[in-house]
């Protein structure tokens, strides 16, 4: 158990947040980003909803990968090959592979 749980959130600024359609059937929780299906406003979105619901207890983090992939990526690209965006919880590669905030919510309250 940790006192703060870091999320990291890895993808391109102009990826989909996802492989489902931004549409009524959509199970991500969230409407603020809808229906763009773009990886930065589904973030923010995200992480207004996480701070909403957890406070300071978990720091989010968005890596775009545009213009370089910092060597933590990599390694994790090399070794897992997940799908994009990637999100990883305290260093953890979860096998998410979309900004779900139901999923994303779990995996927080676990290592809570």
């Amino acid at each position: 158990m940790t006192d703060i749980v870091e999320i990291e959130i890895v993808g391109f600024s102009d990826s989909s947040c996802g492989p489902f359609p931004c549409d009524g059937d959509r199970t991500c929780e969230l409407e603020k980003c809808a229906p763009s299906e773009n990886l930065v406003k589904a973030f923010e979105a995200l992480s207004e909803r996480i701070k909403y619901i957890f406070g300071s207890n978990v720091a989010l983090k968005l890596t775009l990968i545009d213009d370089g992939i910092p060597d933590h990526i990599v390694r994790i690209i090399e070794e897992i090959h997940p799908p994009i965006p990637i999100v990883i919880v305290n260093g953890r590669v979860t096998p998410i592979g979309r900004i779900s905030l139901p999923q994303i919510r779990e995996e927080i309250e676990r290592a809570l």
